[in-house]
């Protein structure tokens, strides 16, 4: 088979070694976009990451394309509906750092509850006082949980570890978890009114997007904190800033924005497919998150452990496997069209 890894570091090119005695294999640092998909129209299949954004105008100019095997476990940046007509196979990564992920959540958190950048900065400059930078305990806040999923479990795992009390929500309460881990399920509502602290841990999907806007914000405990790991667009930004603002928000802790890919490469500004893909109000919000003194910002970068990052090239590898023997596996399907 031919294939194509995009988005690859130097690490990660290395390991698709492997498949080198069997197939086609061609690896490159750079996105698969619409601008440079001609280049690679003899793909059967394709490996890339969150930044590579496979819509129908970039897959119709890929004929021979059998495979995408994301290395991620969202499969937002992929029109799945497409793929599902036109018999392409989209082969997942579902789980490869869950402790990871929620490990970084608590990273964000403390730099939060601690002022642990300013704090830094402070030092740096030879200022070494820490009048002004008063924080707060974790221990006895009460944490709320949006999504229960391996991830949000261990996050519930480690805010026991901190003292918190934890408070979660699920369109599929997994009351196992709520016996050998020590929390409570309510309504979203209820969870937005009673949290100290707000953690997202749910997918990118039509009923999650912009999931906490105005009317969420207002429900909110004046002063909470929230942090959001999981997808960009479950938080209207534009909201947030106001929120934050306002005070009715403390602070936030983000490793993921609306339009990652074009504060990536803002390049691509000047470029009409941007312009016609992305709204720029949400653009100009993210740069107004990474400098509100308020707010942290990681660049997505919750998952990118030594350990997880192998994780996932292991899996992927294994789905590429799997499908050029006949039995793909960790298959993602498209979801069923909206009843009218």
């Amino acid at each position: 088979m031919k294939l194509y890894v995009f988005e690859a570091e130097p690490r990660e090119a290395a390991a698709f070694d492997v498949l080198k005695g069997q197939h086609d294999v061609a690896v490159t640092d750079e996105p698969l976009r619409a601008g440079n998909a001609n280049r690679f129209a003899a793909a059967e299949v394709v490996s890339t990451f969150i930044y590579s954004e496979l819509r129908q105008n970039l897959l119709e100019r890929m004929p021979a394309l059998k495979l995408i095997a994301t290395r991620s476990t969202g499969v937002d940046h992929i029109d799945t509906a497409y793929c599902a007509g036109r018999g392409i196979i989209i082969s997942n990564v579902p789980t490869y750092g869950a402790n990871t992920v929620a490990e970084h959540v608590f990273a964000l958190l403390l730099a939060i509850s601690h002022r642990i950048i300013e704090a830094n900065q402070r030092a740096r400059d030879g200022h070494f006082s820490p009048v002004g930078l008063q924080g707060f305990d974790l221990f006895g806040k009460t944490l709320g949980v949006v999504g229960t999923g391996s991830i949000g479990q261990h996050v519930i795992r480690i805010a026991r570890g901190f003292g918190l009390d934890v408070i979660a929500c699920d369109i599929r309460p997994d009351l196992q978890a709520v016996q050998t881990l020590g929390f409570r399920y309510a309504s979203f509502e209820d969870v937005l009114a009673a949290a100290d602290i707000l953690t997202l841990h749910v997918p990118a999907t039509r009923e999650t997007h912009n999931m906490l806007s105005d009317a969420q914000f207002a429900r909110m405990k004046p002063g909470a904190i929230v942090i959001n790991t999981a997808r960009g667009n479950l938080l209207d930004v534009r909201a947030l800033i106001v929120a934050l603002r306002s005070g009715r928000v403390a602070a936030a802790g983000l490793d993921v924005l609306p339009d990652e890919p074009a504060i990536r490469e803002e390049a691509e500004l000047i470029c009409s497919v941007f312009c016609e893909r992305h709204d720029l109000r949400n653009l100009v919000a993210d740069h107004i998150l990474l400098k509100m003194p308020n707010v942290v910002v990681t660049p997505h970068s919750a998952f990118n452990t030594l350990e997880a990052v192998q994780r996932i090239l292991d899996t992927t590898i294994e789905n590429i496997q799997g499908f050029a023997a006949g039995r793909p596996q960790n298959v993602v399907t498209a979801p069923a069209p909206r009843r009218k």
